[in-house]
């Protein structure tokens, strides 16, 4: 059963050329630190900004932990000296309409609308949105409007989804809203 609830708290979710680099180098600083790490994005805007997205296993990140993990990573990221150019150090939450990058955040999310993107076609399509029904038996179960066919619930392994979201709704903002009266200050 632990290793059950192992598996599920893993990131499936990969990132690629620098940013895996980075993401290899900063998650283990981030598990001693008592965080998750959520994604690492590189991007272009602003001059060259490298974003960590990061949180607690309770899902919760504060301004507070934001600073905490900055301080930690700055000068990690400084002495590694993987970035050839100036860059800003971005850490952030994953936010209400967040990223799902483990098998848990389907479950935990259940009931909630999401997109997703695929690597490769399914009933010729890459990009499917609907109401999370869980995880189970190795897939993401998502219930979907098919032309012609009305709602049906389709089962996608990891390995096949390239990205993963939340939508923002009413219903999310609620739920994301009571989540935060629940977790400890």
């Amino acid at each position: 059963m632990q290793a059950e609830a192992h598996a599920l708290s893993e990131r499936f979710y990969k990132e690629t050329g620098l940013a895996a680099t980075l993401a290899g180098l900063v998650e283990p600083v981030l598990i001693a630190m008592g965080y998750r790490l959520v994604r690492v994005k590189v991007s272009g805007r602003d001059g060259q900004t490298v974003q960590i997205m990061a949180e607690r296993p309770d899902g919760s990140m504060t301004i507070d932990d934001c600073e905490t993990v900055s301080r930690q990573l700055s000068p990690l990221l400084d002495a590694h000296d993987l970035i050839a150019d100036a860059y800003r150090l971005e850490i952030s939450s994953p936010g209400i309409d967040r990223p799902l990058v483990r098998a848990s955040d389907f479950e935990d999310w259940s009931g909630q609308v999401a997109k997703i993107e695929l690597k490769e076609p399914v009933e010729g399509r890459r990009r499917f949105q609907g109401t999370l029904e869980g995880f189970e038996d190795g897939e993401v179960r998502l219930t979907v409007e098919l032309e012609g066919l009305g709602p049906s619930t389709m089962g996608f392994p990891l390995d096949l989804i390239a990205d993963a979201r939340l939508v923002m709704t009413d219903d999310l903002v609620r739920a994301a809203l009571a989540r935060a009266k629940t977790q400890p200050k």
